[in-house]
């Protein structure tokens, strides 16, 4: 490795390492060498290799295994995927995204409280009894993993067959608040920030890598009542969310006659 004196040595040691990696050199599931190999192929210092090893694992490119070494990344796993935030209807049916998805596990349900930020977007007191339902999803065509929560107010969903169980599809939710309050309509914002340890486990993602979240109320038409709230979580680098906008007409402003 011919040594570059104005870039720091464990970036140009991380750099020969991403070339292995992607030409094939080093196979996905395979391991790389040793520390003591890496170093005497780099002709550097092992604290050298391992803060390139770092920087790979950060980019997501090596997995670190305590005790039994650093392994290439599935790039599979990596692949950049779709999740299709559309709403279509087709009579009294509707669709999601979510059906490109698949169930990565038995969904389940628990009654919560509603804490100080849901209550707000549900327009709701603080503590309001509701269920929360998750169910984590994984995207078959390229391993991506994706977690979906739901929170259901019991004021909301008295009355309906939600009341006895939430484990239906988002598609099935929507249909039953619609014969149950009418036309709906959802508003929705996209954030990111760092996962804590048990997302970044239950969606397998490396190190440093930050979560993109979607919450989507589902509000009445008529009177712009907050329903249900709708989270979606997965790794920022592994996926992106996808919308197709229309344009809606704004009420005309009322013109008024100035005063004599």
């Amino acid at each position: 490795m011919a040594i570059i004196k104005t870039e720091a040595l464990y970036k140009q040691v991380a750099n020969e390492m991403r070339a292995q990696i992607m030409n094939g050199e080093w196979e996905p599931g395979s391991k790389i060498p040793p520390e003591e190999q890496l170093s005497a192929l780099y002709a550097v210092s092992r604290p050298t290799v391992r803060q390139a090893v770092a920087a790979l694992r950060t980019e997501g490119l090596l997995d670190v295994q305590q005790g039994r070494g650093s392994f290439v990344r599935n790039r599979r796993a990596n692949a950049s995927v779709l999740m299709e935030q559309d709403i279509t209807r087709t009579g009294a049916r509707y669709g999601t995204g979510f059906d490109q998805w698949a169930q990565d596990g038995e969904p389940a349900a628990v009654h919560i409280r509603l804490d100080e930020a849901s209550a707000e977007l549900l327009d709701l007191p603080e503590g309001e009894a509701a269920f929360a339902a998750e169910c984590p999803l994984i995207h078959e065509a390229s391993g991506t993993r994706a977690l979906h929560r739901t929170i259901l107010p019991m004021e909301r969903i008295t009355g309906t067959p939600l009341a006895k169980n939430v484990l239906v599809s988002v598609a099935k939710i929507y249909a039953i608040l619609a014969t149950a309050h009418g036309e709906l309509e959802w508003c929705e914002t996209v954030s990111a920030r760092m996962p804590q340890p048990d997302e970044r486990a239950t969606l397998h993602l490396p190190e440093a890598v930050p979560l993109l979240i979607s919450q989507r109320v589902t509000l009445t038409q008529a009177e712009r009542c907050p329903l249900i709230l709708e989270t979606t979580s997965l790794g920022a680098g592994q996926a992106q969310f996808a919308y197709t906008l229309h344009a809606t007409a704004r009420p005309r402003a009322t013109k008024t006659k100035p005063h004599r």
